[in-house]
């Protein structure tokens, strides 16, 4: 069964969960042959309806204590650009779409997208998904190098202005 997980981490990125949940969108990603979606949630107001046919799932939840077996499953991720998300997602080698939330004010999202973009992941905002969807190829992405954690901290605080 292929999956495509969908995170919005702690936060809530409605706009996110309304585009990738829209019919146009269930309809692009069954035609790239996934059959599950998984939406974590967050603490969203928007809230798709869960539902089960032969040929495609959607779940939906909030909260896990760990994302870690999602993103096991997960042939695909989607998620917005909090770094963590992001990191964990680039650790276990997944391919990974960063979706930009534009309603952030000083926006530090697109920096990180931006920076990662270069080579392991694709980014968009809410309204370029369904286009990226159709035209990505998820080939051209190589893995990020792993065990570094220590040069994504120093990226990180230079990024979002802590150190120089």
């Amino acid at each position: 069964m292929k999956c495509v997980f969908v995170t919005v981490g702690t936060t809530s990125f409605d706009d996110l969960i309304a585009c990738v949940s829209a019919h146009d969108s269930l309809q692009i990603i069954q035609s790239l042959g996934y059959n599950r979606l998984v939406l974590q949630i967050g603490r969203g107001k928007v809230v798709p309806e869960p539902f089960s046919t032969e040929s495609f799932t959607l779940d939906v939840y909030r909260y896990k204590d760990s994302l870690k077996e999602d993103l096991q499953k997960a042939d695909l991720v989607i998620s917005h650009a909090g770094a963590g998300s992001c990191l964990e997602t680039l650790e276990k080698r997944k391919p990974l779409i960063v979706v930009i939330n534009e309603r952030l004010m000083n926006n530090h999202q697109l920096e990180l997208a931006k920076q990662l973009h270069k080579d392991h992941l694709f980014y968009c905002t809410c309204s370029m998904l369904p286009g990226l969807l159709q035209s990505m190829d998820l080939s051209t992405l190589n893995c990020f190098p792993p065990g570094q954690p220590e040069k994504f901290s120093a990226f990180l605080d230079k990024v979002v202005g802590l150190q120089k």
